[in-house]
């Protein structure tokens, strides 16, 4: 968003009002006007390192701050269009804005330390810090926290009820009425969005993949069908294919269908071996299974040669063959 106002020119004239000391502490804390390695800097320095610099305690640092700030409110009426402005902005965005956000949109890459600087001295801005639930934001209500929770509440129920990531206008529609939620999950930490658009549970593999066991997850539902662990390997980038073999077979969201090939187990692939295969089906059937049948319900379940699953069904210790060629589970 570009925009109509020369956010360091406003700023230095703020300045310009201040003692010298004054004028270079709150310059510093705000890191105006400073650039590093040709970039931006919008970092400012702590109250400890400038009362280091000076020769005072932090808290002295802080007192010429904020008397500082005092003196600086009587300029601000010769401003107002520009508060006017970032007000009416975080307004349309629903009383809010994660800082980040807000930075890219009103300040491109060229006047974040301004923004902050002059959000900061408008009384009518409040920044709320990060916590365990949410990114740092702006907001201009009270209230607005509290309907961002409500909305991040309820998503967060529907999200738990589906089980699966929301693409945006699924957001939208789950939000209901609301039009802000976006900027509202913007804000969460429970709530994100990962890197093909989708919305969900920030503890969900999909949104905040964790090693390589959910990479690999993530590329299986993307695929949606088995593939070898060399495949998953080359799907999910940098990786070691026996890296990948390792950690497949020690995850119970994989079932190992055939010689290196593995499935999801929520795609209804039995666990065990062929002979465990098997067994559970002729134990479901609750009858005795001609090969045929039990040949075609196994290759379903498992990648494998006809022949490795009659060899298995010849093991009498296991399976008995009665005087129809019919097969049944050898009792104990």
């Amino acid at each position: 968003m570009k925009s109509k106002f020369d956010y360091s020119k406003i700023c230095s004239n703020f300045l310009k009002v201040l003692p010298q000391k004054q004028r270079e502490i709150i310059s510093r804390r705000f890191a105006l006007g400073i650039k590093k390695a040709g970039k931006e800097k919008i970092k400012g320095e702590t109250l400890e390192s400038i009362g280091e610099s000076f020769g005072v305690t932090r808290e002295r640092v802080r007192q010429i701050e904020e008397d500082g700030f005092f003196k600086l409110k009587p300029e601000i009426k010769k401003y107002q269009e520009v508060f006017n402005y970032l007000y009416q902005y975080l307004k349309k965005q629903g009383g809010l804005k994660k800082e980040d956000a807000l930075l890219a949109d009103l300040a491109g890459s060229n006047s974040k330390s301004q923004i902050l600087f002059l959000l900061t001295l408008g009384e009518q801005f409040q920044r709320i810090a990060e916590s365990k639930n949410f990114h740092s934001f702006w907001t201009t209500e009270n209230t607005s926290l509290s309907q961002a929770e409500k909305t991040i509440s309820q998503l967060s129920e529907k999200l738990e009820k589906k089980g699966k990531p929301l693409n945006l206008k699924e957001v939208k529609q789950a939000g209901g009425s609301n039009q802000n939620v976006i900027s509202f999950l913007e804000i969460s930490k429970t709530i994100q969005k990962n890197s093909e658009g989708l919305w969900g549970l920030s503890n969900w593999p999909e949104i905040n993949p964790r090693g390589v066991k959910d990479k690999a997850y993530l590329v299986f539902k993307k695929e949606n069908k088995p593939l070898h662990f060399t495949a998953v390997a080359e799907l999910i980038g940098p990786a070691l294919p026996q890296t990948v073999h390792n950690e497949l077979i020690k995850d119970p969201r994989f079932i190992l269908v055939g010689r290196g090939t593995y499935a999801l187990e929520e795609w209804g692939y039995e666990k065990g071996v062929v002979k465990d295969v098997i067994a559970k089906i002729l134990k479901e059937a609750r009858k005795p299974l001609n090969k045929e049948e039990i040949l075609e319900k196994t290759l379903e379940q498992r990648f494998v040669k006809e022949n490795t699953v009659l060899l298995n069904l010849s093991n009498k210790k296991y399976f008995l063959k009665n005087s129809q060629g019919d097969y049944t589970i050898r009792e104990a």
